[in-house]
């Protein structure tokens, strides 16, 4: 089995009451980006004004090419706080997850994820996500 070409993940912490700046303390570390409920952006692309529905801090770990999920993971992790009652803390008021894009070259590729990186997302219970994306013929990614 190849491995799967490329891969991005960020951490995500999302609620309506979220206030980026209290993650930010609790954790250790700024966000590669966040905001709070009701907040306007404006699309990079599109030029639109949107209200934001929900708060939410994001952090974006170093795409990898060719997937490096593990690696990924701990260069997250390795940048906030360890303390598991303050992830616990965090997890009794917002949703906390790994999103995760995997971009494939070919049909068949695929991952491992290590029993380390998997206990770490576990005991922080970070729900990981994962959204995989097929080869295309016309597009390269």
């Amino acid at each position: 089995m190849a491995r799967i070409a490329r891969s991005v993940a960020a951490l995500r912490i999302s609620g309506d009451d979220l206030v980026p700046a209290d993650i930010t303390k609790v954790l250790g570390c700024e966000p590669s980006f966040a905001h709070i409920k009701g907040e306007s952006i404006v699309g990079k692309n599109t030029g639109k004004v949107r209200i934001t529905k929900s708060g939410i801090w994001n952090l974006k770990a170093s795409e990898c090419i060719p997937e490096n999920l593990d690696a990924q993971i701990s260069e997250l992790l390795s940048k906030l706080s360890t303390d598991l009652e303050v992830w616990k803390e965090i997890n009794s008021k917002f949703t906390i997850d790994l999103f995760v894009g995997l971009f494939m070259n070919e049909s068949n590729e695929g991952l491992e994820i290590s029993p380390t990186s998997l206990k770490n997302l576990g005991e922080r219970e970070i729900l990981l996500g994962l959204d995989i994306y097929d080869p295309c013929d016309d597009e390269k990614w």
